[in-house]
C-alpha cells in the first residue's frame, strides 16, 4: 500500500465564526422565546391584578360595586380561606365565590355541604366543569360559550326584568331542577340560572360571566342594576376570593402526585418548550438523502487510514469483519496472480484449484480453504495469526 507525501494537516476544529453561524439561529429563537414569555407574563400579571377583588380599583376589580352596596347598607367582607367561607353561611348573608374553578374537588364539596340548607344565597361567578357540578349539583356547563356579551333577560326573575339587558354572555348552563329560573339565554341555553334550595329559603345563582362586577363595565347596559340586586338581597355580603395559599387546598389523602400540584399553565408551558426544541432540532438536523462523495480537506496517509479502521474494529470487537476484510483483500490480490478473473476471486471452486496449481501441489486444499474462506477467528491472537498466514501465502505466490 502506497503513501502520499503531504504537508501537515490543517486543524479540523470549527472556528469561532463557524460555531457562531451554526448556533446563531438557535440562540436567536431562544432569546425571542424568553422575551415573548416574559412579555406575556408581565401583561397577564398586570391584567389579573385585583381581578374581582372588591378592594381593587383596577379595571377588572370590583371596588365600585362594593361601594354602591355600602351606600345601600350592605356590608362587604372579604375572605380568602375555606374555613372562613364555611362559617358565615346564614339566612341574612350572600356568599359570592369569585373564582370557583380555583377550588379543589374537596374544597368544593365541603363548601357546598356548608351552605346547603343554611338559607343563604350563594353566587357562583363563571364556574366551569366540573366545579359547577359540585357547587350546584345537577348543573352542567355547555362546551360552547356565548358569542354575544350583552343579552336580554327573557325570564320571570324580578331582578333580571328590572335590570334589562346585561353583560352576562359567557358560560352557558343546563340544569334539570324543575324550579330553576333560566335567564339571559344564548341559543336557548341560560347564562344566568337561579336554583332554589329545596331544604331552605336560600338559593344558588350561577352567573356565566363576571363582567357585571367589573369596574369598567358596571356603568354599561343594566350591569349595575343586576349586580346590586343579586348581591344586595341580604344585609351581609361575604366575598370569597379563593387562594392557593389556603391550607385546605393541600390534599391530606396523599393520593395526589407532584404533577397534580402544578398549575396547568406550567404543564402547557413545558409542552410548548418541548415542541419548540423538537422543531429547532428538525430545522437544524441534516436532511436525509443519498450519500455524496466529497473531497477530503486534507490528504490522509494510507497508514493512518488503516490504523484508524483497525482501532474501530478493535473497539467494537469486530474480529469477524476484520477477518472478512483481510481475506477478501488477499483473494482480490491473489486472483490475477494465478490467472483467475477478479469477479471469481471470491468463489472457492475457481480460486482454490488455480492457487494449488500455481503452488505446484505444495498447497494443501483444505488448509487453503480454511485460510481464505474459513470461520472468523475466536480471539485477537487468532486474528493476528490469520494476518501472518495471509501475508505468508501472498509472499509465496508472488515468489518467482
Amino acid at each position: 500500500m502506497t503513501t502520499e507525501a503531504t504537508s501537515p494537516p490543517a486543524s479540523a476544529s470549527p472556528t469561532a465564526r463557524q460555531v457562531w453561524s451554526r448556533t446563531r439561529g438557535i440562540l436567536l429563537a431562544a432569546v425571542l422565546l424568553l422575551v415573548g414569555a416574559t412579555v406575556i407574563a408581565v401583561i397577564r400579571s398586570d391584567a389579573r391584578h385585583g381581578t374581582l377583588d372588591p378592594r381593587s380599583a383596577d379595571p377588572q376589580g370590583s371596588r365600585a360595586v362594593a361601594e354602591l352596596l355600602a351606600d345601600r347598607g350592605v356590608s362587604t367582607r372579604v375572605v380568602t380561606t375555606l374555613a372562613e367561607a364555611r362559617t358565615v353561611a346564614a339566612p341574612d348573608t350572600t356568599l359570592l365565590v369569585a373564582l370557583p374553578d380555583l377550588l379543589t374537588h374537596r374544597q368544593q364539596e365541603l363548601l357546598h355541604s356548608s351552605v346547603a340548607g343554611s338559607g343563604a344565597r350563594t353566587i357562583l361567578i363563571a364556574p366551569g366543569s366540573p366545579s359547577v357540578g359540585r357547587l350546584a349539583p345537577g348543573t352542567t356547563t355547555d362546551p360552547a360559550t356565548s358569542l354575544e356579551s350583552a343579552l336580554d333577560p327573557d325570564c320571570p326573575l324580578p331582578a333580571a326584568q328590572r335590570a334589562g339587558t346585561a353583560d352576562t354572555g359567557g358560560m352557558r348552563y343546563l340544569t334539570p331542577h324543575p324550579d330553576a329560573v333560566r335567564c339571559y339565554p344564548s341559543d336557548r341555553l341560560a347564562t344566568l340560572v337561579q336554583i332554589p334550595d329545596q331544604s331552605g329559603d336560600g338559593d344558588t345563582i350561577v352567573l356565566g360571566a363576571p363582567d357585571i362586577l367589573y369596574n369598567d363595565h358596571l356603568d354599561e347596559q343594566g350591569n349595575a342594576s343586576l349586580a346590586l340586586q343579586l348581591l344586595g338581597s341580604r344585609p351581609h355580603l361575604v366575598w370569597y376570593l379563593p387562594s392557593l395559599s389556603d391550607a385546605s387546598a393541600t390534599p391530606d389523602d396523599g393520593d395526589s402526585s407532584f404533577f397534580d400540584l402544578l398549575p396547568s399553565g406550567w404543564l402547557w408551558g413545558t409542552l410548548q418548550l418541548f415542541v419548540a426544541a423538537a422543531l429547532a432540532a428538525l430545522w437544524r438536523a441534516r436532511r436525509l438523502g443519498p450519500l455524496v462523495p466529497e473531497r477530503l480537506p486534507v490528504a490522509i496517509r494510507a497508514s493512518e487510514t488503516v490504523e484508524g479502521r483497525a482501532r474501530l474494529y478493535h473497539k467494537a470487537n469486530a474480529r469477524d469483519r476484520a477477518a472478512a476484510a483481510l481475506r477478501s483483500t488477499t483473494r482480490t490480490r491473489l486472483a490475477p496472480l494465478v490467472g483467475v478473473p477478479v469477479p471469481q476471486a471470491h468463489t472457492p471452486e475457481a480460486l482454490l484449484p488455480a492457487l494449488s496449481t500455481h503452488l505446484r501441489g505444495n498447497g494443501d486444499g483444505q488448509y487453503l480453504h480454511t485460510l481464505l474462506f474459513g470461520p472468523p477467528p475466536s480471539d485477537d491472537t487468532a486474528l493476528i495469526a490469520l494476518t501472518d498466514q495471509l501475508d505468508a501465502l501472498e509472499r509465496e505466490v508472488r515468489r518467482p
